[in-house]
């Protein structure tokens, strides 16, 4: 996908003037938002496209805000992470069921997280998949065992850390040493704007508010609840080869379901085509039966 003409950010002081920009930017419905990626996965509309991007802004506005933390420009951040939502966009499946925020939150992240590694000196040697984890992680997994003192962890500590998050005692000494030459998130902002405030008060928390998640809690139940109902019209080969495709996490080949049933692939192919429209059109009509209520 080509770079798309986006709203502008002009380093931090221009954070207020763009967040008021993207907010703009309607947010799409369900429907709308899957004729959108339609029409660009199967026509490529860049206006759909450009649509899809701009109306998710102000999620990767919001992502980005959690890593403020790591002390770089949060215009780059956020331009990173628009990147991802780009990529995000080029990729989504709408034929899926799920919405595109579920899918982009991933992509935003990993452009964001490669972007921090890419920065910070520390970690500029090769960067393996634990050091990573280490990286993003070892101040959260510190804080859960109390160890927020500076300095080496004790042996204890270590292994705890170790064990938590799957990495080698080693690799989490090695980590803690070299976090250790960040400035700590007590230290005091040397600003006109933050003459008291320490670098943690800059930190947003991205966790959801109670509400959010008693509204996303109730919204899954509804859409579990929808999709056990409509699998029911299914038969039982049908049901079968659909969650084996498209609920399962580790999705089965169409050769292994032929062999499974003694069918060619084609013909699996088109059993699990037909068990979607089914299991759609009894999604549908069970919301419309709840909305009718």
């Amino acid at each position: 996908m080509a770079q798309m003409a986006l709203p502008a950010l002009s380093g931090d002081h221009g954070l207020s003037q763009y967040l008021n920009e993207i907010r703009r930017y309607p947010m799409l419905e369900p429907d709308e938002e899957f004729m959108l990626a339609k029409s660009w996965r199967e026509h490529g509309d860049r206006e759909a496209a450009h649509r899809l991007v701009t109306s998710h802004l102000r999620l990767v506005a919001k992502i980005a805000m959690g890593y403020r933390g790591y002390g770089l420009p949060i215009g780059e951040v956020i331009s990173e992470g628009n990147v991802g939502l780009m990529q995000a966009v080029k990729r989504f499946e709408p034929d899926k069921g799920f919405r595109l925020a579920t899918y982009a939150m991933w992509w935003i992240r990993a452009a964001i997280q490669e972007y921090i590694l890419r920065s910070w000196s520390l970690v500029k040697m090769g960067t393996t998949a634990n050091q990573k984890k280490l990286f993003f992680n070892l101040r959260k997994a510190k804080s859960q065992i109390s160890a927020l003192e500076d300095g080496d962890l004790r042996p204890d500590q270590v292994k705890t850390i170790a064990t938590r998050l799957g990495v080698s005692e080693d690799e989490v000494v090695s980590m803690n040493r070299r976090l250790s030459g960040d400035s700590s998130l007590n230290a005091p902002m040397r600003s006109a704007e933050a003459d008291s405030a320490e670098w943690q008060d800059w930190l947003v928390d991205e966790s959801d508010t109670q509400e959010d998640i008693l509204v996303e809690s109730e919204e899954l139940d509804n859409r579990r609840s929808a999709l056990s109902k409509a699998l029911t019209v299914l038969n039982d080969r049908e049901r079968r080869i659909f969650e084996a495709r498209r609920l399962a996490d580790d999705p089965l080949t169409l050769e292994a379901l032929s062999d499974e049933f003694g069918v060619s692939r084609e013909r699996v192919r088109q059993i699990e085509v037909r068990a979607f429209e089914k299991v759609q059109k009894a999604v549908r009509d069970n919301v419309a039966a709840i909305e009718a209520h």
